[in-house]
């Protein structure tokens, strides 16, 4: 590629870049023409993608990965997502979630202050005027990430956007339930456990929306959004437990049995509206169905 071509080709810096949707970004963002900088800590990540590893809770770290690179674009996945770990250990997400985030944006600030930014919030988050309903510590540590954001944006005029995705869903290891239960029934297709799957609460809503089109939002905020707004990123549409498992048992010649437990659990109530981000352009293609069926494709590739 011809120099002056390559210094017009934006830099973008993809944190979490090994986790699920990581990938699937480093795989988008480069088909669309970006320059990709792929950061994570996971030192076994095997890719064609220019890495930089590097701890994010680590401001040393964090200043050299950013004074080295100086990106255009950041896209920042990478944090603690898991709601039961951030009940066995508050302050490491805490400190994942929302340290990580404020050294990054304070060494843009310092060595690339016009770098776009997304800071990848979640639907989790709680209206801090409303303390009473916040319902666990992840949904703590991703609405004070949030806050810290958009204080720099308003403090010191940090270009900041928010992405608030719903459940994403889709091909890849991941810890949502869809993946959870698609690696069940691979694994009962395999004969490795027994042919039953249990739901907490079979009539328990969801919105559910692809991964790959959640990062091709990404990419209309990224590029159109309006610094210091909060885009939510869903399909718009809810679907029960009930009709998931449904979907996957259609999928496979197994027949299983679903056991729904009576388990006492606060639903989250999620409300998440994605006009803003439906008039910049982007809209979902993915149905549902094809969701589920390369998720189980997926596992099956990869041995449950």
């Amino acid at each position: 590629m011809d120099a002056k071509l390559m210094d017009l080709t934006p830099k973008l810096l993809i944190t979490g870049a090994s986790g699920f949707t990581g990938q699937h970004a480093c795989r988008h963002f480069l088909q669309s023409g970006f320059e990709v900088i792929a950061v994570t800590r996971n030192t076994k990540f095997n890719n064609h993608f220019q890495t930089e590893y590097g701890d994010l809770t680590n401001k040393e770290d964090v200043k050299r990965i950013v004074k080295k690179i100086k990106p255009q674009y950041l896209l920042h996945l990478a944090g603690q997502n898991h709601v039961e770990q951030s009940w066995a250990d508050p302050v490491s997400s805490i400190e994942t979630n929302v340290i990580s985030t404020l050294y990054l944006i304070e060494a843009l600030r310092h060595e690339s202050p016009h770098c776009r930014v997304i800071i990848v919030g979640s639907a989790l988050q709680f209206n801090p005027n409303q303390i009473s309903t916040l319902i666990h510590p992840y949904s703590l540590s991703k609405t004070l990430q949030v806050v810290i954001a958009q204080s720099w944006k308003v403090l010191y005029n940090v270009p900041i956007v928010i992405a608030k995705p719903t459940n994403l869903i889709g091909p890849g290891f991941s810890n949502g339930v869809c993946s959870i239960f698609a690696k069940r029934i691979v694994n009962m297709e395999m004969n490795k456990v027994e042919k039953s799957i249990e739901v907490n609460n079979l009539d328990a809503e969801r919105d559910f929306l692809d991964v790959r089109d959640a990062v091709k939002a990404y990419e209309f905020i990224l590029v159109k959004g309006n610094t210091g707004e909060i885009y939510d990123i869903s399909s718009g549409k809810s679907y029960s437990l009930r009709e998931v498992v449904n979907s996957l048992k259609s999928l496979t010649t197994i027949d299983f049995k679903i056991n729904s437990r009576v388990i006492d659990l606060k639903e989250e109530k999620i409300k998440n509206n994605p006009l803003k981000v439906l008039n910049l352009g982007w809209k979902p293609t993915i149905p549902l169905e094809i969701s589920l069926e390369d998720t189980l494709n997926f596992y099956r590739r990869n041995n449950g």
